[in-house]
């Protein structure tokens, strides 16, 4: 596992800890629309470091170490620091337009950053084979897997599907998406008719996202 890896996970392991044991901590850094928007800014990023129990902090941080080593293996620490630290706040920022309107709208976990670590793994690696628990005898190329993660967090943040931030894990890949194309263009030839594919997708979210809502 790369150093800066080790490093972020330890970081949220310490802080989620904190926060499971510390409920005036927890509260004040966790994503709170109403706090946010008063001027509370810190909880943008400090949420990413926090998560809601030990089940959602373990699957977080075993995706962030499936995914990272290969955005790692590809680009320098710091770009991958930047890559990382830039979904996280994306991820907030669209969540945060997405419920503004919801003063009492809360969250924590760094979704949004691996999401986007992730999203860049895939576009670095598009034709790496992936199985998982549910389907064991299946490998899933890595991007029909992004493409179905997308179709996934747009329908779920339409029906508002399960205690799930899936605005910010949209505006997480929207992070990994573009910085690793401003990083690495040279992506695009990887599979360039997938990679479209996927730009599209996030373009539609992006400019159509509050359109997805269902309305109360």
């Amino acid at each position: 596992m790369s150093q800066i890896i080790l490093i972020v996970i330890v970081a949220n392991v310490l802080i989620s800890y904190k926060g499971f044991n510390d409920l005036v901590f927890f509260d004040k850094y966790k994503f709170q629309v109403q706090k946010i928007l008063n001027g509370d800014k810190i909880r943008m990023i400090s949420s990413g470091f926090l998560h809601a129990d030990w089940a959602h902090l373990g699957f977080n941080m075993y995706a962030l170490y499936l995914f990272g080593d290969l955005v790692i293996s590809r680009f320098s620490t710091i770009n991958f620091a930047l890559i990382y630290l830039a979904s996280l706040l994306l991820g907030s920022m669209y969540s945060l337009y997405q419920h503004k309107q919801e003063y009492y709208y809360s969250a924590v976990g760094a979704s949004g950053a691996v999401s986007g670590i992730m999203f860049s793994a895939i576009m670095l690696y598009p034709d790496k084979t992936y199985s998982f628990l549910f389907f064991p005898f299946i490998d899933f190329p890595a991007y029909a897997l992004g493409i179905g993660y997308l179709v996934y967090s747009i329908y779920g943040m339409k029906n508002q599907v399960g205690n799930i931030g899936h605005s910010a894990h949209l505006g997480g890949v929207i992070g990994g998406y573009a910085l690793t194309l401003l990083l690495r263009p040279s992506v695009i030839s990887n599979k360039p008719i997938m990679i479209g594919i996927m730009g599209v997708i996030i373009l539609v979210m992006f400019l159509f996202g509050d359109k997805l809502k269902l309305n109360k």
